[in-house]
């Protein structure tokens, strides 16, 4: 049976509003009722988000369609930036690129990326010892932490050349026996089971 890992698609960026608080935006909420409508988000039987609110709208989305509740797990969230608060995007991209290639380094202040991915390695391992391996799940996250997961869950180093391509909403499936990747990133619309 398949797990996947998805990131919460396009958000409302604004600087006057922390981080966690943003909520998905017209185009990102589209795309993830669009998800929704697809024969993978009916069959899942559990859906765990962290608790940034872009995570919560798109889980709360998805349940919808398999007529299920969500439930939220801490340990899920991105890794923390608050440190330097709001960069706009190309000085992010360039942050971004630096915390992938010194995962063992703190980017001014942000937390380290080998610590993020032990945090969500933790929180995903936490679940799934406690789930049926017959029963579809979902975990509803963020694109930093969901390739800190993919890097461990292929058995590779840390590197942002495994990261989603920009604007999140993508997906990647494993196998719930093996926790193995069955597909690299794929837009949450048009992925098949």
């Amino acid at each position: 049976m398949f797990g996947v890992y998805i990131t919460h698609p396009q958000v409302k960026i604004d600087a006057n509003v922390p981080v966690p608080k943003w909520g998905l935006s017209d185009v990102g909420a589209a795309r993830a009722r669009k998800a929704a409508e697809s024969g993978w988000a009916g069959q899942l039987r559990r859906i765990v988000s962290s608790d940034e609110t872009k995570s919560i709208e798109t889980a709360e989305i998805l349940a919808r369609a398999s007529g299920i509740g969500i439930e939220i797990v801490h340990g899920m969230h991105e890794n923390d930036r608050s440190a330097t608060g709001f960069l706009p995007p190309p000085q992010f991209e360039e942050a971004a690129d630096w915390f992938f290639a010194n995962p063992e380094e703190s980017f001014k202040g942000w937390e380290r990326a080998v610590d993020a991915q032990a945090r969500i390695v933790g929180a995903v391992n936490a679940v799934l010892a406690m789930h049926d391996a017959t029963a579809p799940i979902a975990f509803v996250g963020h694109g930093g932490v969901g390739t800190l997961l993919k890097c461990h869950l292929s058995g590779r180093p840390i590197g942002r050349d495994r990261d989603q391509p920009a604007g999140g909403g993508n997906l990647y499936a494993f196998g719930l026996a093996d926790r193995r990747l069955s597909c690299d990133w794929t837009p949450i619309e048009d992925w098949r089971e």
